[in-house]
């Protein structure tokens, strides 16, 4: 009769183990951000500073100067056969000038559901801020200046 109970204590620790193991799963893509490689390269610093300090970027921009992105993520699921859900999301970026000197550094998260930069407050975005008129004058979406000659025509030139 003991060697039953030892034999079914045995099983359903057995059992319970395997049910533990496969519920909740962390997972962690992209960079590991690392805090003393962000004070080897403040404002100030040049790209191979940058590149040697930190490795190579997830990504890069090129628009409106070269921007280097280190992207981190944490994901989790509950179960493992469930799809995993972005639960954070750190993008750290280098903004250069023509000289390849760092003239901004960002540390970006996720708040919301949106990229949000925990320094100045702002979302990063191409191209430049035109006014309503601005935009009206220039054309600026509807085709070679289509605004301006649309404007035009309303002062009768």
């Amino acid at each position: 009769m003991a060697g039953k109970a030892a034999i079914l204590a045995v099983s359903m620790t057995l059992g319970l183990a395997g049910c533990s193991t496969g519920i909740g799963e962390t997972m962690y893509n992209g960079y590991v951000l690392d805090k003393d490689a962000l004070d080897l390269t403040p404002v100030g610093s040049s790209r191979e500073q940058v590149l040697l300090s930190m490795g190579t970027p997830s990504t890069t921009a090129t628009f409106d100067g070269e921007v280097f992105y280190y992207i981190s993520q944490k994901r989790q699921r509950p179960v493992a056969f469930m799809k995993p859900r972005i639960v954070d999301q750190t993008v750290v970026a280098y903004y250069f000038d023509k000289k390849g000197i760092v003239t901004r550094r960002a540390v970006y998260t996720m708040q919301d559901g949106k990229v949000f930069d925990t320094i100045s407050r702002t979302t990063p975005t191409g191209g430049r801020d035109l006014t309503f008129l601005q935009q009206l004058l220039t054309g600026a979406g509807s085709g070679a200046n289509a605004g301006a000659a649309a404007f035009r025509n309303l002062l009768g030139n």
